[in-house]
């Protein structure tokens, strides 16, 4: 599997989605377009447990509407998929025939477990956490997992989600204190029938809509700087700050909230309540967020089934920051020489004290190594200022947002002005040992980058000599080094201020 694009119908209770995904080789899985109507199905189940003739036909028109879409985008790769709303409902079989007769789509119910499983199965190939317990809440159902050094350990399908909860116990469109009490009791009752689930003391990590919506909100109170919620995390603490917050808006104000979309105004707060409550059950500390579940799990597998290789859960950031090399036309043979390179100046710095070593600040480095200054896709001469934008805003899977803006300040380091200039909006982020460390680093990717001025590869490695006059750097070629000596010569500032005494530069071309 070269390329190819596919689309994903997802048929909730709450909300029914068209998302189109496209995959190749250099640029891995990407999602293109996303449709959203909210359909609310859970609403049109009768008391005998029938979906009704309205909720059937409003179904129809939204998967017709849907085929003309995808007929428009040329795409006949689709996979739609049913789950609580359909499968809780006694008709559901039938609906499913029919809409296969009358629209032409052929759908998959997914069981219980399966729809725990894909939401799972997203979250370990997109995020780097390698233990924790995810809770995807639809509208008719809770799907609860817990993954361990990222195999699935345990997995769980409740049948009440955000649209039902409303439905047993609220009267009206905003939540009361004792409405809140009861909903709060009634999913930490639920969750401690999970003899596994309590005490773990791991992370929970929230998908879908709702999830979604508590870190945009969280964001805006604390003025973040940067964008993207995938990898968001929360402390216990903020996250019932924010619950207790909203417990007390009525419905009209929750519209009007920045952060939370409209159409799920009404069911935000008994939400809040369940994710309380499992964070209580979990005794977890920190409430993370994630953008990938069910759809992006299913086309994982699909992909995963022709190409073995396309994803590998256990090393999330090295296989996207290969990817993201290769979108910002950097040559995959090229990088490998840099970041070798890259790796053996680090090592001979930290030998002589320059710097001090750690396996993170080395793995870290060599990442930044392979996107260093890719903002010259865009403009070469605002390189440096196009690449911190770049991967200080953009979501990178297996990536926390602290690591991201770490990894931004290194793969864009120009000079001591621009990285104080850069780290200004992230000032309470890192510790003042951290910023001289990764200082230090960007430094020497910078001077690195020097070394490889001409694109030749032609310096091979660098033996740093020390002696009571101060620091002899041997710089190794394999042929004429004109252009990295000019480009050296140049950057040699930034690495005077990493050893105690004078630093001087010494080229030598290897015969042969």
């Amino acid at each position: 599997m070269r390329n190819f694009k596919t689309a994903i119908i997802d048929i909730g209770s709450n909300t029914i989605r068209l998302v189109l995904y496209k995959y190749d080789l250099k640029r891995g899985m990407k999602e293109f377009e996303n449709i959203k109507v909210v359909a609310r199905l859970r609403n049109y189940i009768l008391p005998n447990g029938k979906l009704s003739e309205p909720g059937i036909l409003k179904l129809q028109n939204i998967l017709a509407t849907f085929q003309e879409m995808l007929h428009d985008y040329g795409i006949n790769d689709v996979l739609a998929t049913a789950t609580a709303a359909i499968r809780q409902a006694t008709n559901g079989q039938e609906i499913l025939e029919k809409m296969k007769k009358e629209i032409g789509i052929e759908i998959k119910l997914l069981s219980e477990e399966q729809e725990a499983f894909y939401g799972y199965f997203a979250v370990v190939h997109t995020i780097a956490t390698p233990s924790a317990v995810t809770i995807d809440m639809g509208g008719g159902s809770t799907e609860i997992t817990y993954f361990n050094n990222k195999d699935l350990v345990e997995s769980h399908s409740f049948p009440f989600g955000s649209v039902s909860l409303k439905q047993q116990f609220m009267k009206s469109d905003t939540l009361t204190i004792e409405e809140r009490n009861k909903i709060y009791q009634f999913a930490k009752e639920q969750f401690l029938t999970l003899s596994w689930l309590a005490g773990l003391t791991l992370p929970v990590i929230g998908i879908g809509g709702s999830a979604r919506n508590m870190a945009k909100m969280d964001q805006r109170k604390k003025n973040y700087p940067i964008s993207g919620i995938h990898q968001y995390k929360m402390t216990k603490e903020d996250f019932d700050t924010i619950r207790l917050e909203i417990a007390e808006l009525s419905f009209e104000e929750l519209k009007q909230l920045d952060g939370l979309s409209s159409d799920r105004a009404d069911i935000i707060a008994p939400v809040l309540e369940v994710f309380q409550a499992l964070m209580d059950v979990v005794q977890s500390p920190i409430f993370q967020f994630s953008r990938k579940g069910l759809r992006e799990g299913l086309v994982i597998e699909k992909i995963l089934k022709e190409n073995p290789t396309a994803f590998d859960k256990y090393h999330v950031l090295e296989s996207n920051v290969d990817f993201l090399a290769q979108e910002f036309g950097k040559s995959k043979e090229h990088n490998e020489y840099f970041v070798r390179l890259c790796e053996g100046v680090y090592r001979e710095f930290c030998k002589h004290g320059a710097l001090q070593y750690t396996d993170a600040d080395l793995a870290m480095m060599l990442q930044a190594a392979k996107l260093f200054y890719l903002g010259e896709y865009i403009e070469a001469d605002a390189a440096s200022q196009h690449t911190f934008y770049l991967l200080s805003n953009r979501s990178i899977d297996g990536l926390g947002h602290k690591e991201r803006v770490r990894l931004a300040l290194l793969a864009s380091y120009k000079n001591r002005d621009d990285f104080k200039r850069y780290i200004e909006p992230f000032g309470e982020w890192f510790t003042k040992e951290e910023l001289k460390q990764i200082q230090g680093i960007g430094a020497l990717l910078k001077f690195a980058y020097a070394l490889d001025a001409s694109k030749r590869k032609i310096v091979e490695n660098i033996e740093i000599e020390q002696n009571g006059q101060g620091i002899m750097v041997h710089i190794y070629s394999s042929g004429n080094a004109l252009a990295e000596k000019y480009k050296v010569c140049r950057q040699k500032k930034h690495i005077d201020r990493l050893f105690p005494g004078d630093v001087t530069l010494r080229f030598i071309e290897k015969e042969g």
